[in-house]
C-alpha cells in the first residue's frame, strides 16, 4: 500500500488520469440522474482530490476554475434538481467567504470574535435599504429604490461599511483579549441585531422586525440575476477574489504581523509590530469580506430581517473555522463547505429518507427520536467526532518551509 501511494505521489500523469476518470464518472452520474446527493457530493469531492495532487499551484487553479465554472454547472443542469444543486453550491460559497474573513481575525490574528455575523448583516442592510423604497423614509426626494445595476457598486460599499464597523468594534476592545474579547464581540453582534430590529422609530430605517422585502436583484446590461445558478457565478467571482486576497495577506508582512500578535503580543510589540493598527486591520479586512457576501445574500433572498443574523449564525461560522483548521486557508474552505453541505443537503436528505422508511413501515422511530427533531443532535455528534479525531482541524495550518541552499548560499522557500 505504501509503495502504491508513493508511486501515485510521484507520478503526475497517473494522478491526472485518475482525476479525469473520477470527474467524468461523477459528472455523468449527476447529469443522468434526476437527483443524486451522493453523486453531487462525489463531484464536489473532486476539488478535494485536486488539492492533494502534486500538480503546481498554477495547474491546480486552472483545473479548479474549470471544474467550478464549466463542469459542475453543466453536470448539474441535466435534471430538475439543477437549482437545488446550485443553491447548495451558492450558499457554500457565501459561507466560505465569511469563514475566510473570520479566519483572518481568529486564525491569523488570534482575536476570538463571536459576533462576526453582525458584519454580514451590515452588508445586507446596506444594499437592502437603498435598493428598496425603504430609504425614502429618511432621505427626501423620493429617488429610491435604486436599480439592480447598482448592485455591483454596493458590493464594494457593503464591504467598506462592514470594514468601518469592524474598526469601530476594534477601537474599544483593544485592551481586552481572550474570554473578555469573546464576550465583547458577542455583545456587539447582539447589539447590531437588536438595533436593526428596533430601528423603525422614530425614523423608519430598517422596518424593524418586519424586515425589508422586494429587494432588487442584480442587473447587468439588462439581464436580471434571479435564479440560484445565476448567483452561483457571482459568488464564485467574489470568492476567487477573497481567496486570492487572503493568500496574499497570509504571506505578506501584515500577515506575519497578525501571526506574531497571535503568538505573543508583548514579543510582537518588542519587535516593532504596531499592535493597535495590526488588530484594527484584521477586524476591518475580515469584516469587509463578510459585508460583501451580505450584499449578495440580500440580493439573492430579496428579503432580509433580523432573524437571519442571530448568534447561532456567528457560532456556525466559528465552527467552520475551527473544524477546518484555524489559520489554514484550504482547511477553512473545506470546513465551511462541509458544514454548509451537512446542514443544507446531507442531513436534510437523510431525515427525509428516514421519514419515508417510517411511513412505509420499514422502521419504527419514536416521535421523540424523530430525525427532524434530532437533526441538530446528529450535526453536533458529527462535529464532536471530527474534533476528537482531528483536533487540529481537517487540514491543519502549515508554515512555509524554508531551507538554506548550500551551493548558492541563498534561501529557498
Amino acid at each position: 500500500m505504501d509503495k502504491i501511494k508513493q508511486v501515485l505521489l510521484q507520478n503526475a500523469k497517473i494522478q491526472a488520469l485518475i482525476l479525469v476518470i473520477f470527474v467524468a464518472v461523477t459528472s455523468l452520474s449527476v447529469y443522468l440522474t434526476a437527483k443524486s446527493v451522493t453523486a453531487f457530493l462525489l463531484l464536489l469531492a473532486s476539488l478535494l482530490m485536486l488539492y492533494y495532487t502534486s500538480f503546481s499551484n498554477r495547474v491546480k487553479w486552472i483545473i479548479g476554475g474549470t471544474l467550478l465554472i464549466l463542469i459542475i454547472p453543466l453536470a448539474t443542469s441535466g435534471g430538475p434538481a439543477y437549482d437545488s444543486y446550485m443553491e447548495v453550491a451558492t450558499q457554500s460559497g457565501i459561507y466560505i467567504a465569511m469563514a475566510l474573513g473570520l479566519n483572518i481575525v481568529v486564525g491569523f490574528a488570534g482575536l476570538l470574535d463571536l459576533g462576526f455575523v453582525a458584519f454580514f448583516a451590515i452588508g445586507a442592510y446596506t444594499y437592502g435599504i437603498f435598493s428598496t423604497a425603504q430609504a425614502n423614509h429618511f432621505i427626501p426626494g423620493d429617488i429610491f429604490p435604486l436599480t439592480g445595476s447598482t448592485f455591483w457598486l454596493f458590493i464594494i460599499i457593503g464591504g467598506f461599511m462592514a470594514a468601518l464597523f469592524g474598526v469601530l468594534l476594534g477601537l474599544p476592545v483593544l485592551r481586552v483579549k481572550g474570554d473578555y474579547l469573546a464576550i465583547v464581540t458577542l455583545g456587539f453582534g447582539e447589539i447590531i441585531r437588536i438595533i436593526f430590529n428596533n430601528l423603525e422609530k422614530p425614523v423608519n430605517i430598517t422596518n424593524g422586525a418586519m424586515g425589508i422585502s422586494s429587494i432588487k436583484p442584480p442587473n447587468l446590461f439588462g439581464f436580471e440575476f434571479t435564479h440560484p445558478h445565476h448567483f452561483y457565478f457571482i459568488v464564485i467571482a467574489i470568492l476567487a477574489f477573497v481567496i486570492f486576497g487572503v493568500r496574499r495577506f497570509e504571506h505578506s508582512r501584515l500577515g506575519r504581523s497578525w501571526k506574531a500578535v497571535r503568538e505573543n503580543e508583548i514579543a510582537a510589540q518588542s519587535m516593532g509590530v504596531p499592535l493597535i493598527r495590526t488588530k484594527l486591520t484584521a477586524f476591518a479586512v475580515g469584516a469587509s469580506f463578510s459585508g460583501m457576501m451580505g450584499v449578495v445574500f440580500a440580493a439573492k433572498q430579496t428579503f432580509i430581517d433580523p432573524s437571519s443574523f442571530t448568534l447561532l449564525e456567528s457560532t456556525t461560522i466559528l465552527v467552520m473555522v475551527v473544524l477546518g483548521g484555524m489559520g489554514s486557508v484550504p482547511g477553512v474552505i473545506l470546513g465551511a463547505a462541509l458544514v454548509t453541505i451537512l446542514n443544507l443537503q446531507v442531513l436534510t436528505e437523510f431525515t427525509n429518507w428516514l421519514n419515508q422508511l417510517t411511513l412505509q413501515g420499514v422502521v419504527h422511530i419514536p416521535n421523540a427520536l424523530s430525525p427532524s427533531k434530532m437533526q441538530r443532535f446528529i450535526f453536533g455528534a458529527i462535529l464532536i467526532l471530527i474534533a476528537i479525531f482531528r483536533s487540529n482541524g481537517l487540514i491543519s495550518a502549515k508554515n512555509r518551509k524554508v531551507s538554506v541552499n548550500q551551493q548558492s548560499g541563498g534561501i529557498v522557500q
